[in-house]
């Protein structure tokens, strides 16, 4: 038996037989050519069919991971057409006459060193992304072979690392688990893997993969990041015993379905649902969520081409808020920049987008964008229960602002003899340590605090949570995160606000009964996690 341990990304035990990924390798070599026009047009079929092809894999996404996780696809898209890696690409081929797949695979090189060498680490992870549609392209010039990785049988798929595109391809019928040998578990993949409910450990390093031949015999624990190959019997009993009971635990959460989130000594909490679009409402209701606690209405903007109209807008959110059936349903207003570019906003390039003009930023400086936004879902009200959250609040002034410009609307709307409903909640997003320590003069202000730990953890520990090099400095249970927490927490109850979480941090069940006791009152977290935060909660005696 050989033994290896990584980190567990999906919390869920396979038993199988080990499939190594083979990816369709293609070798590059630098030919001479005479028609450069030959080699463009090449070079722009591929591009054409790599586009189809993305936006079929897009496509399936969405159906399986929901519009937030299917975002890596239009990324790639957009990539594909910009106007900096096309020039480059004809450039090559015009000036050095050579072959099209020589002239992409410079780019992709050039371009890739150009993303690393930057400090900011969302640029840093660009690389790889210019690497993956730039194999795309050179493969669809070489070869039209399909890109599915065939899988004949249900197996353990082992890779050194999965593109978003390959998990997204793989036949979730046929794939019990996936281990990979490098990755991070905030990479694309690791986050689709959750959103798949495939069981995955990520990291298992380089020894693994080298010694593993096709067919051994695996163990995989989502759990605890442990992998055991060819395992002796004792472990084998020992891991389909505990296979067993997860599976049966997993049984027994069905039958929370329709009861209270209240513990043994009779305190309650509601646990609400992150949705990142209207395809996501099923699974909302399916696990028995008490309402939406972050619907992220960006994906309005970044899967159009222009400005998402308020018509657009509306429909949208008057679909979930009805869907929902008088359940509080928490719009968050407009959060792109850092990690969520769009190419129409014409936003500059900044060093740090993490740190520069981003969410209600942009929405306090272009308020004809955030009028559209507020109008359609001032209009949605009437359809049910809403409250409007609005992310990245670091001063009162920005929460001041916010209040005025949503007086303006209404008056707007009230003009117009258009309705809206009065019964609106209006919240700020805690993601900043600024707005944590100032929680006590920002709370009179809203009616609601939700905290963001993603966001406060990295901000809070100057800590890059995308960053796989520091993943071990990003402690999410760091003391100064849950003072913070629990800072706001005080600060919001003294002032008649209640206080949410919708960060990561919501579903981690070690700390349940940390939040409660600091008096949170609701948290928000993928609706897979509805009913094992439910469980727990159920356990807890807060009297004791």
């Amino acid at each position: 038996m050989r033994k290896y341990v990584g980190k567990g990304v999906y919390g869920a035990i396979a038993i199988g037989k080990a499939s190594i990924f083979k990816r369709q390798e293609v070798s590059v070599r630098r030919n001479r050519i005479t028609d450069t026009q030959n080699e463009i047009s090449r070079f722009e079929n591929a591009k054409t069919i790599s586009l189809t092809q993305l936006e079929k894999i897009h496509d399936k996404a969405l159906r399986e991971v929901g519009e937030s996780n299917a975002q890596i696809f239009e990324i790639h898209m957009m990539m594909i057409e910009d106007d900096d890696y096309n020039e480059s690409v004809k450039n090559i081929i015009e000036t050095q006459l050579v072959n099209a797949e020589y002239a992409v695979a410079v780019t992709s090189d050039n371009f890739a060193e150009m993303f690393r060498s930057t400090e900011d680490s969302y640029m840093q992870a660009r690389a790889a992304d210019v690497k993956d549609i730039s194999n795309r392209i050179i493969k669809n010039m070489v070869s039209e072979k399909s890109e599915t990785n065939e899988i004949s049988e249900k197996t353990i798929v082992c890779a050194d690392d999965l593109a978003p595109s390959e998990t997204v391809l793989l036949d979730k019928e046929k794939v019990m688990a996936f281990v990979t040998s490098a990755g991070s578990s905030n990479s694309h993949t690791a986050i689709l893997a959750r959103n798949m409910n495939i069981p995955a450990v990520i990291g298992a390093g380089t020894e693994f993969l080298s010694s593993l031949k096709d067919g051994e015999k695996l163990i995989v624990d989502g759990y605890t990041g442990e992998i055991f190959v060819e395992p002796d019997e004792k472990t084998e009993t020992e891991m389909v015993a505990k296979k067993k009971a997860d599976e049966e635990k997993k049984k027994l959460l069905q039958e929370l379905k329709g009861k209270e989130n209240v513990t043994i000594d009779g305190k309650k909490i509601n646990i609400f649902a992150n949705i990142g679009g209207v395809e996501n409402i099923g699974s909302v209701l399916l696990n028995d969520a008490g309402g939406i606690g972050l619907f992220r209405s960006e994906f309005l903007y970044l899967e159009n081409e222009n400005f998402p109209t308020e018509e657009q807008q509306f429909s949208a959110y008057k679909k979930v808020i009805e869907s929902m059936a008088g359940k509080t349903v928490i719009i968050r207003t407009l959060d792109i920049g850092a990690d969520k570019q769009v190419d129409y906003f014409g936003l500059e390039k900044e060093e740090n987008p993490a740190l520069g003009m981003r969410a209600i930023r942009i929405c306090l400086t272009r308020p004809e964008i955030f009028k559209t936004q507020l109008r359609a879902l001032y209009r949605a009200s009437v359809y049910g229960k809403l409250g409007i959250m609005f992310p990245m609040i670091t001063s009162v002034s920005e929460v001041e602002r916010i209040i005025d410009i949503c007086g303006t609307v209404k008056n707007e709307l009230k003009n117009e003899n258009i309705d809206y409903s009065d019964e609106i909640e209006l919240g700020i997003m805690i993601e900043t340590p600024a707005a944590a320590i100032i929680s006590d003069r920002l709370a009179p202000l809203v009616d609601f605090f939700s905290i963001g730990t993603n966001d406060l953890t990295q901000y809070t520990l100057a800590c890059d949570r995308q960053n796989s090099k520091i993943e071990e400095f990003c402690d999410t249970h760091h003391e100064a995160v849950l003072r913070l927490i629990e800072m706001s927490a005080q600060n919001a109850h003294k002032n008649g606000t209640w206080i949410g979480i919708c960060g990561e941090l919501a579903a981690d069940t070690t700390l349940t009964e940390t939040f409660m006791r600091m008096g949170i009152d609701e948290l928000s977290v993928s609706p897979s996690y509805v009913l094992k935060v439910r469980d727990t909660v159920r356990k807890l005696d807060l009297s004791k």
